[in-house]
């Protein structure tokens, strides 16, 4: 017996062992969801939504659209408690070629692209934080490393260190991962608590009537790419799915985790935005990228700085931790039904950590992270996995059609408004990223089109040469 296969399946089908609790799941996915989003995407979506009504707005709108597809997905755990998630969903809904489609993107855009993108936030602010301590002399706005002939950003350089040190913490089980997940996420709920609390309890320079009064043209356009961003920094909600066959008791944790979990990042994020808005003026918050620092700077001076620097470096650490939990276990669920070679679903036999994917995810983030920035990245995550959440979404319709005998231990509340308003969200959104940047939106759908003939090349090679 190999690897691969040493391991036995539970009554769903799945063999890596259930070691995630109830809380533990809750803190996946809160810890998963905030990190790198709330921290610095505030500032581009100011830059393009200038006005403070329809800026709260567009927060409230995303919440909303994170909510129906958090109550959607809950069924869908619940119903088909694998390892995967996502994958399973369209599997089960759409069949193997939309499945193999979904982790093809994900090998070549969507998690490289996640995974860079919570990195350099936590390496900009761990920089920010050395800075304010003198403990370094770079300049932590445009600090650069030279190795050799290569010029490479300070920042990019340990970013890529981290998503190193992520992976060889995960490498040794779900377990090990889950401490440090549910430790990095008490510290980022408690700092992005203590700061909504202490910027309401101190005060600032904008009361409700004079914010609400910063008015400025915003387009339709503007707005809309603008929710790209904010759907960025939602992300999350679906992140416990992936890991739905390590949790206990699933149908009964997973609904409860995932509901639960996003209505509490969304409290906690709407209460972030206002003191945002109450510490900073609109015309300035454009260019603060690390806006959290800068709202702590504002309230507690330099030492606000240090300790809400460190704070949102170690949860966005936290988050990276997080998306390498839930992650690879795409690829390992596909290579486990074939679709990928055998080696990437080999499962340790002393720990039960599935190596070979975690070893591919944290390669692909090392090497993205490098060569790219942070809004390309986070651009590249949102477009390339919303076409599949909202396919995943869907899949709740066909599979109550076809399989109206399913046991589903929760059915979606509002179902069907909540799941429509859910796809029309993403109908809306897609549409007007393929008008307003027509190359990004063609680059990111063809090269998951690419995987189209890979997969029947692949079929043909699997056929011809069976394990």
């Amino acid at each position: 017996m190999t690897q691969a296969t040493a391991t036995q399946q539970d009554q769903w089908g799945d063999r890596l062992p259930r070691r995630l609790g109830f809380w533990s799941a809750v803190a996946v996915l809160v810890g998963s969801t905030i990190g790198s989003g709330i921290f610095r995407t505030p500032a581009v979506v100011a830059g393009r939504v200038p006005d403070v009504p329809i800026f709260l707005l567009a927060w409230i709108l995303g919440a909303v659209v994170a909510l129906c597809g958090a109550l959607t997905y809950a069924e869908l755990a619940a119903a088909f408690p694998r390892t995967g998630g996502l994958y399973v969903f369209l599997r089960e809904g759409f069949g193997p070629l939309t499945a193999f489609l979904f982790g093809w993107g994900e090998l070549v855009i969507i998690r490289p692209g996640a995974y860079g993108a919570i990195s350099i936030v936590s390496a900009g602010y761990a920089i920010r934080v050395l800075h304010s301590l003198g403990l370094t002399a770079m300049d932590p706005s445009t600090p650069v490393l030279v190795i050799g002939p290569v010029s490479i950003a300070a920042e990019q350089a340990l970013a890529a260190g981290l998503i190193v040190v992520v992976a060889s913490v995960n490498w040794f089980g779900i377990h090990r991962g889950a401490i440090l997940q549910n430790l990095s996420t008490a510290l980022k709920v408690f700092a992005l608590f203590a700061l909504v609390a202490i910027g309401f309890a101190l005060g600032g320079p904008h009361a409700v009537p004079a914010m609400m009064s910063q008015h400025a043209p915003v387009g339709l356009s503007p707005f809309l790419v603008a929710m790209v961003a904010i759907l960025w920094a939602y992300d999350g909600w679906a992140d416990l799915a992936f890991v739905s066959g390590e949790v206990r008791d699933p149908q009964r944790n997973l609904p409860r985790a995932i509901i639960l979990g996003t209505a509490g990042v969304v409290v906690l994020y709407l209460g972030a935005i206002f003191v945002y808005l109450h510490l900073i003026p609109m015309s300035q918050m454009g260019g603060a990228q690390l806006v959290a620092a800068d709202a702590a700077q504002i309230l507690l001076g330099p030492v606000g700085v240090v300790l809400v620097g460190a704070a949102v470096a170690v949860s966005t650490f936290g988050t990276l931790n997080g998306s390498m939990m839930t992650a690879p276990r795409i690829f390992f669920a596909l290579a486990d039904d074939g679709l990928f070679p055998k080696a990437i679903a080999r499962v340790s036999e002393k720990n039960g950590a599935p190596t070979g994917a975690i070893f591919l995810a944290a390669a692909l983030g090392a090497v993205f992270v490098l060569v790219r920035e942070f809004t390309a990245l986070a651009d590249q995550f949102v477009i390339g996995i919303w076409p599949f959440y909202a396919l995943g979404v869907a899949a709740v319709f066909i599979l109550r059609r076809r399989r109206p005998d399913l046991e589903r231990p929760y059915w979606t509340w509002g179902y069907p408004i909540v799941p429509g308003l859910f796809l029309l969200g993403s109908v809306f959104l897609l549409g007007n990223y393929l008008v307003s940047q027509p190359l990004t939106f063609a680059v990111d759908v063809g090269l998951i089109l690419v995987g189209i003939p890979v997969y029947f090349i692949w079929q043909g090679f699997h056929t011809a040469n069976p394990a």
